[in-house]
This record gives C-alpha cells, structure tokens and sequence, in this order.
C-alpha cells in the first residue's frame, strides 16, 4: 500500500507552486495588457515546463551510453523487463554511465522514460539489490513524479522574476534582487519538499513490487557507504533525480531532495 499521508502531502505542496505559477501569470498579463492572460498563461504553464523539460532529460543523459542487452547487462534488461510488466508500464530504456559514485536516476515521462544506472553501483550490488534499486526507479516514472520536479522549477523562475518586477516598480536594484532571491528560496524549498516526499514514496512502491523492503534497504546502505570518499561526477542538477544524493556540501543538507538516508531503511524494514 503507498503512503495516502505521503500523497497528500505531495498534493497540497504541488497546489501551492500552482498557485504561485498561477499568481505570477496574472501579475505579468497586468504589465503586459497587450498580449493578453491567455498567451501568457500558455507560455508559463505550457511553453516553458515543455522546454525545461526537454532541456532537463538532454541535460541529465549527457555522457551515458545505451546499455546493451548482453554480457553483465543482460540480467538488468530482465529485471526490468520484469518488473515494468508487474507495474503496467513500457519498458524504459537502459543507460549506464560512469558516475564516479554508486548511483541511478529516471527521468522522462511515463511511456518514454529513461534508467540509468552507474557501473560503479552494478558492481557493488546484489543481484536483488539491485533489483531494488530498479524497481524504486521504475516507481518514480510510474508515479510521473519527475514532471512534478520540473514543473516545480519551472515556477521557482516564474515566480522570482514576477517578484523582482513587482518590487522593482517602488525600489531600487538591490532589493527588488534580494526579493527575488527571496521567492527563489521559499519555491526551491517547496520543491525539496516534494522531492523528500516523492522518495518516499518511491521507496514503498519498489517494496511493495519486489515483495519486501530489505534489499532496497541494503542497497541504499551500500550506496551510503560506497561514495564516502569519492567524488561524485554526476551533475548538480540530476542529483534531486539520483536515488541517493551523495552531495554532502553545507548547502545540499539545508535544502536536501532526499529524506535521510536512515529514515528511509528505517521504513522500508518497518
């Protein structure tokens, strides 16, 4: 059973940002009566998350390469195979990339999504493990949660520049800069929010598809483990998508896009 608690969560928080979007459309079709509400609403809500969109998953499988259905890989299309015909879904393709640290992310949507799973995390994990680990990815495209990340920055944009204009009519640079930072913080921790809460979720899916928690639980501990000491390679803006951001940096753990890494093996063995 998902997490309802979860879920309404993620619902209330994803009304929120929409009313931002929605509020910063309006406030531009008032500095622009010439174009219109309509065009404007079209651009911020349709134009532009169907941009970041696209801009985001050529960002995120930059330096991948296709994984081949053969050798140590074979397993791996099986698996998948497997699990996205329990959970309803086209298979996704496969990519492997050297990320320096043991990883894997989704992206995409569902019908057309992605996996890509590091080398260095198919060597370090259980053929069940890993399992785990491709189910919780397959949980995220299934839940469609990663439109909701880009819809979320996309209204992190929208947003700030709507208050940096608004300010600005009545002050000088220099504050209506610090406003607009301002609005950047509050939707950047709004989206966090929804991240911390879409793993969750992600996490109970992979238990409840493959059966039992444990070996996404070993996983994430052997993942946790793994990238201490190590650099990782993979861009800032796919470690919200990654399955564990292993970015330790002051700023990454005041805004992190992942509950601790204890409280989530804490519920998936509970």
């Amino acid at each position: 059973m998902r997490n309802t608690q979860l879920k309404l969560r993620m619902a209330f928080v994803g009304f929120v940002l929409f009313a931002l979007y929605f509020a910063a459309a309006l406030f531009f079709s008032a500095m622009f009566p010439s174009i219109g509400l309509l065009p404007i609403l079209a651009l911020s809500i349709v134009v532009l998350p169907a941009a970041q969109y696209k801009f985001g998953k050529w960002m995120a499988l930059r330096g991948t390469e296709e994984m081949p259905n053969e050798g140590q890989y074979r397993e791996i299309h099986q698996m998948t195979e497997s699990l996205s015909r329990d959970m309803g879904l086209d298979k996704p393709k496969l990519v492997v990339q050297d990320m320096g640290v043991p990883n894997a992310f989704a992206t995409g949507r569902k019908g057309a999504g992605v996996v890509c799973v590091s080398n260095e995390l198919i060597q370090l994990l259980e053929r069940d493990e890993l399992e785990g680990v491709i189910a919780h990815e397959l949980a995220h495209l299934n839940n469609r949660d990663t439109i909701t990340m880009i819809l979320g920055q996309s209204v992190g944009m929208v947003v700030s520049y709507a208050v940096f204009f608004f300010v600005r009519d009545d002050n000088n640079f220099l504050v209506a800069y610090a406003a607009m930072m301002i609005a950047q913080l509050l939707t950047t921790i709004l989206v966090m929010a929804i991240s911390r809460y879409r793993e969750y979720v992600a996490d109970d899916d992979a238990r409840q598809y493959i059966g039992t928690g444990d070996p996404l639980a070993r996983a994430l501990e052997k993942i946790s483990r793994g990238a201490e000491g190590r650099e990782s390679q993979v861009d800032e803006t796919v470690s919200a998508l990654c399955i564990l951001n292993t970015d330790r940096s002051l700023m990454q753990k005041l805004f992190a896009s992942h509950p601790p890494t204890e409280k989530r093996i804490e519920k998936l063995r509970h």
